[in-house]
């Protein structure tokens, strides 16, 4: 009996050694990267508020964002060829690891993202802040000589780093760059130094000041049937407009590419169709980051369209080439949805704009688990699952698109997809058979 009471206390002796090794090398890489991109974090938030606050007092820069679309187009032509994928390039070297990510990704992107705030795009900071962090991330693997499999643990950490820090969500953050590579399944052996680099980004930007938007959802109903419902037919409403974005923001990406052969031009025409459109709509509330509509959303009522023409202007500006994220004008797709569902849905409007909030987020990027997260992180626990209910189902029924092109697909969201493919397949197999 003593015997084997030894030899189980042997094993596990042996077994967990190995796990402080994997902690404390992890922590050293996370410590590092949660650092240097929580601060490049910090100094983007920072620069976007000046940007944005500048534009706003100076109303007639909007007429140069031609100006600015050339300037980043050029930018981005003669220098950032190699990098201008942007997210899709991070998780393309993820599924197949081809050559470092160079350096330069970050300063384009960040120059890029801020211009097009100054100059009146309509864009969002969460693509930058992850592409700074993979980038930055990505360099040690080379002066640490790492094989394929930890580069790949050492993207999630520039990825969860990025995410967390720009959002203030450290949970979210490592979820999501778990989450996001591929729909349907998780790497779990990166789950440790995802969460010590969320964590320790998001520690950073507060260190350097950089203040994020606190959201206030005061009253949560009773969770019953009839609620329950009524949650998930706003969650399909939020899944259908996150799949109305992404199919958008492909749609000018293509057509741009299509009608202009000379990339830095797209963002010059891109950015005189903005401008006039800014000038006869007679407002700024659809360019920007939107912060302020969104924190409107929860309490006041808006505009039914306000979502329709957030989807138009944001997906133009990044179909044009101008650069910044899709997340934020995301959040403020859902929330202003989510308000204009307040007339139809009995929910309480705030509670429908957290939702949205997050929900739409989920069907574009396909990550529900890393939303709903968000959404408690944000909204709180006490709403925990009216969100979920609306992520998942935004999830399930926003299709296998997203804004992320290099997704791939680990497991299908449902098993019609897996008939439906598996029909087409064979049309296309017996065309090629009678060719």
């Amino acid at each position: 009996m003593f015997s084997n009471f030894y030899r189980k206390i042997t094993k596990l002796e042996i077994e967990q050694v190995p796990v402080l090794f994997f902690i404390a090398k992890w922590f050293l890489m996370s410590l590092l990267v949660g650092l240097l991109a929580g601060s490049a974090s910090a100094i983007l938030l920072h620069s976007l508020e000046w940007a944005t606050n500048w534009r706003e007092s100076h109303l007639w820069i909007i007429w140069l964002l031609p100006i600015g679309g050339l300037i980043i187009g050029l930018m981005y032509h003669y220098l950032g060829e190699s990098v201008v994928k942007g997210n899709n390039q991070l998780l393309e070297e993820f599924h197949k690891p081809k050559k470092v990510i160079p350096l330069r990704m970050a300063p384009l992107v960040f120059l890029g993202t801020v211009l097009t705030h100054f100059f009146g795009g309509s864009a969002g900071r969460e693509g930058t802040a992850v592409q700074m962090g993979g980038a930055i991330a990505d360099q040690f693997s080379k002066y640490f000589k790492l094989n394929k499999s930890d580069r790949k643990i050492l993207l999630i950490i520039g990825i969860s780093a990025g995410f967390a820090s720009v959002f203030g969500t450290p949970l979210a953050g490592t979820v999501f760059a778990l989450e996001v590579l591929v729909i349907g399944k998780m790497r779990y052996d990166a789950l440790i130094p995802s969460l010590m680099s969320a964590v320790v980004a998001n520690y950073t930007t507060h260190l350097w000041h950089a203040h994020h938007t606190v959201y206030n959802v005061p009253f949560v109903p009773e969770m019953n049937i009839t609620t329950i419902l009524w949650a998930a037919i706003a969650g399909l409403c939020f899944g259908l407009a996150g799949m109305l974005f992404s199919k958008s923001t492909h749609f000018w990406g293509s057509l741009f590419k299509k009608s202009f052969s000379y990339a830095p031009l797209r963002p010059v025409i891109g950015g005189v169709v903005i401008a006039v459109a800014v000038y006869l709509l007679g407002t700024t509330k659809y360019i920007g980051l939107g912060v302020p509509t969104i924190v409107d959303a929860f309490s006041a009522d808006l505009n039914w369209y306000d979502f329709l023409l957030k989807i138009l202007f944001t997906s133009f500006t990044l179909g044009a080439g101008f650069k910044g994220g899709e997340v934020t004008p995301l959040f403020y797709i859902g929330a202003t949805l989510g308000n204009c569902l307040a007339f139809f849905i009995p929910l309480p409007m705030a509670l429908l704009a957290g939702m949205g909030f997050v929900a739409v987020f989920s069907g574009a990027t396909n990550t529900p688990i890393a939303c709903t997260l968000m959404g408690i992180e944000l909204f709180g626990a006490e709403g925990g699952v009216f969100i979920a209910i609306a992520c998942v189902t935004a999830y399930a029924f926003s299709g296998h698109t997203g804004i992320y092109s290099a997704q791939m697909i680990g497991a299908p969201k449902h098993r019609f997809y897996e008939r439906l493919n598996g029909a087409l397949l064979s049309e296309v197999s017996r065309g090629k058979r009678k060719s």
